[in-house]
């Protein structure tokens, strides 16, 4: 059903040699291929359209694009975006026009990190996908909506790979210790289990990373020995925190940030914050989101949050890192903690809504400017009362456009200082109400 050679294991390494030839030597992804489910039935019917494959490293991407070419019988022909470009793309499509024509036979183009490819290249994939002369299959690790164009994405159905659980990662890795074949089964090694439950945990969902880590800790040692923790934290290095400066995992980090802070979860705040700065994120555009926070999360709860926020802006511009990092831990766990109100944020939502729905309402005259002779006698400035002349420094008096007389946009909580502010707010209404009985 397939071309020889597809599968064939020598001397590639681990990861590739334990590369499953069969939907059920697949682990993990059961949300896909589980029994039953649209793509599993898809692939075991050899008919399936073109798609995006988009998941993490080590997820299986281009194991399920092989096993798609098995059990469809069409060629495969792998291809890089990273090492070729759009010639090498018009020698398979004529090359998958002959096979097409002479042989009958359809040829599945699996683009390898795809979004390498600007808009320009990846329209060179249009017509030959419409026409059917190739089945398009990418797969990337970046965010096809933000990555992919969208003519190529309306003809492309894109399938979601979660990173492996450590529960499927432990499989994987009793299988290649065993497999007299494909693995290392012919050393008969034994690892320990707490070697097992680190590298299942810290191989970060990433199938390869595991097995390259078991092929390094194997290298050297005589038939039947041990793997210990010391050989497998030896081989798998330094773990890196997953995150890039400009994508979607840079958004899904600050987001998360800010809803910990938003949530007054003081944990989490801080681990999204060690992740972003372990992770290499600017930290004058954390410190930036800080005082945001500061404005739409806590508000006149506590006034003192949005000084604070910027204070750790100056003093991280003071210190650097490491020791300015401190600084703004400080601040997230300051957010994080305090007494929270968003009706700062609501407010001026709705009084920009006002300003747009009303762009030319005049000023009341009592209200305007008066610096001339003329502008007093047209009446500008005239009943202006001035409130420090009153008691309690508040006078009764208009300040809105007619149009918009009685709106209310500001409404404070009882949450920390605005309970403050509403009682004071309160106080000037019953003024108010007070001068309008009278």
């Amino acid at each position: 059903m397939t071309e020889p050679g597809l599968f064939e294991r020598s001397t590639e390494p681990l990861a590739a040699r334990m590369r499953p030839r069969k939907l059920e030597d697949i682990v993990g992804q059961e949300h896909l291929l589980g029994s039953g489910k649209p793509l599993e039935e898809a692939i075991r019917r050899g008919d399936i359209g073109s798609c995006i494959l988009w998941g993490p490293p080590g997820s299986g991407k281009t194991t399920l694009a092989r096993i798609v070419a098995h059990y469809t019988d069409r060629h495969f022909e792998p291809f890089s975006a990273v090492t070729e470009g759009v010639a090498r793309v018009r020698e398979i499509i004529k090359e998958a026009e002959e096979r097409l024509k002479y042989q009958g036979r359809g040829t599945i183009l699996f683009c390898d990190e795809i979004h390498r490819f600007n808009r320009a290249q990846q329209d060179a994939f249009l017509p030959w996908v419409e026409s059917g002369v190739i089945t398009l299959i990418g797969a990337t690790t970046e965010n096809p909506s933000f990555e992919l164009t969208g003519a190529l994405l309306s003809r492309c159905r894109v399938f979601v790979l979660e990173p492996l659980r450590d529960a499927d990662l432990r499989v994987l890795i009793q299988r290649a210790l065993t497999d007299p074949d494909a693995g290392l089964g012919a050393l008969q090694l034994e690892m320990d289990e707490d070697a097992l439950a680190v590298l299942a945990r810290e191989a970060d969902g990433d199938a390869r990373r595991a097995l390259q880590a078991i092929e390094v800790a194997s290298r050297g040692v005589a038939p039947r020995a041990r793997l210990t923790l010391p050989m497998i934290r030896d081989a798998l290095q330094k773990r890196f925190a997953k995150s890039d400066k400009s994508g979607e995992e840079h958004f899904n980090l600050i987001s998360a940030l800010h809803k910990a802070v938003r949530g007054s979860d003081v944990e989490g705040a801080l681990y999204w914050l060690a992740r972003m700065l372990a992770g290499g994120q600017d930290p004058l555009y954390i410190v930036r989101r800080l005082v945001r926070m500061a404005c739409e999360d806590v508000g006149l709860a506590d006034p003192r949050a949005l000084t604070l926020a910027l204070a750790a802006k100056d003093a991280y511009h003071f210190l650097g890192s490491p020791e300015g990092d401190l600084a703004l831990a400080e601040a997230t766990i300051y957010l994080a903690t305090a007494p929270k109100s968003n009706r700062v944020y609501e407010a001026f939502g709705r009084a920009a809504g006002a300003a747009q729905d009303h762009p030319a309402e005049g000023v009341p005259l009592h209200i305007r400017n008066a610096p001339t002779r003329l502008m007093k006698e047209l009446g500008y400035g005239a009943g202006y009362e001035y409130a420090h002349a009153h008691e309690h420094a508040y006078v009764p008096q208009e300040y809105l456009p007619d149009v918009l007389r009685g709106a209310v946009w500001y409404e404070p909580t009882d949450m920390g200082y605005e309970k403050t502010v509403k009682e004071r707010m309160a106080f000037w209404k019953s003024l108010r109400d007070r001068a309008s009985d009278s």
